[in-house]
């Protein structure tokens, strides 16, 4: 097989949600389901009734964002790597610019059938560690697509939980941690119990009190631990994982993307 964007094969274009806006058609179902909470919460949470407000605001537009996420994941499995590619582009770097870069990539058609050094050169002015990612690229590449076949969503699907997937992801994908895996998984609709924990929301998770301090370095051990704090403090407020992780990025954006 020759992997072309000419083909049919292209970008997970995910459309921009103003965090203004309450749905993205008419179309859309407007009820929503009350936000079910813990009658108490744990000791030291702050400003939940701020957030449970601006939730409410926002819920429209995020569980359409969301809904896109579900629907991207069905899409055949070049699709799903130009969104692994766009969660490897996009590290320690913005995500606007990660999305034009990869959709440039498969413009070119580097993204199929480009060598590190020419990915590389192309995202030199785009992106953070140009060298790094492009190398990261290929190797995503040689490993899921193996003799011109890929079967991403069918060995995703495979796992029991979105832990499972995330910890094959890690093992198998090299440049690919805890938080870039669980990105991947969201943005595919395979990881909305997944905490995605980058300074946009640990500086959140912080001024909500899930956790003291900003951490000097996030080790696996630590990660986890935060997630599972972000996961009681989701489940005792009522609002899900993949809903919180969004609504704490629109704040620090100024808008719902991914």
């Amino acid at each position: 097989m020759t992997w072309s964007p000419r083909s049919g094969f292209g970008y997970l274009n995910v459309r921009r949600a103003s965090i203004s806006e309450t749905a993205y058609g008419e179309s859309r179902q407007s009820y929503h389901p009350a936000i079910r909470f813990a009658s108490s919460l744990t000791p030291g949470y702050r400003n939940v009734g701020e957030l449970r407000t601006e939730y409410k605001a926002k819920r429209p537009a995020i569980e359409a964002r969301l809904e896109d996420f579900r629907r991207a994941g069905r899409l055949a499995d070049e699709r799903l790597f130009e969104e692994l590619c766009f969660c490897i582009v996009a590290i320690q770097s913005k995500a606007r610019a990660s999305d034009a870069a990869v959709a440039a990539l498969r413009e070119t058609e580097l993204l199929w059938s480009g060598e590190a050094a020419e990915i590389a050169a192309f995202l030199r002015h785009r992106t953070r560690f140009h060298n790094h990612k492009a190398a990261y690229i290929v190797r995503a590449r040689d490993r899921l697509f193996p003799e011109g076949r890929g079967e991403i969503a069918k060995t995703l699907d495979s796992f029991s939980s979105s832990k499972d997937a995330r910890n094959w992801l890690v093992r198998e994908i090299h440049g690919l941690g805890l938080k870039e895996a669980s990105h991947f998984l969201r943005n595919t609709g395979r990881g909305e119990d997944l905490a995605i924990l980058d300074r946009h929301i640990l500086r959140n998770l912080i001024r909500h009190g899930v956790v003291r301090r900003m951490p000097r370095t996030l080790t696996a051990r630590r990660y986890l631990d935060i997630e599972a704090r972000t996961e009681r403090f989701s489940n005792e407020i009522g609002i899900p994982m993949s809903a919180l992780d969004l609504l704490f990025w629109s704040r620090e954006t100024g808008e719902i993307f991914k």
